[in-house]
C-alpha cells in the first residue's frame, strides 16, 4: 500500500493513506491544517497541489510519535 520508492511524490491524500497503511494514522485534512498552521511533514507546492517525499513523509511521522509505553500512566 505504500510507495518502495523513498522519492515518490505523493499528494496530501496518498500520502495520508501511505502513512496509514504504515501504522500512523492521520488524515488528509490533519495535514493540511499541519501546511497552514506547521508542524506537518515537509511539502512542496506542485500545480497547486501540496507534493509529499514519501521518506520525508514518513521520518516525520517515525520522530513526531512517542515512545513505546507500557501503560497510559507512563510520562512522555
Amino acid at each position: 500500500m505504500f510507495p518502495e520508492n523513498p522519492d515518490a511524490q505523493l499528494t496530501r491524500q496518498k500520502i495520508a493513506e501511505a502513512l496509514t497503511a504504515a501504522g500512523f494514522p492521520i488524515s488528509p485534512k490533519t495535514l493540511a491544517t499541519k501546511a497552514t498552521r506547521g508542524g506537518g511533514p515537509p511539502f512542496r507546492p506542485f500545480g497547486g497541489r501540496a507534493v509529499y517525499r514519501w521518506q520525508d513523509a514518513l521520518d516525520w511521522a517515525q520522530r513526531t510519535a512517542s515512545a513505546p509505553r507500557c501503560n497510559t500512566s507512563e510520562a512522555a
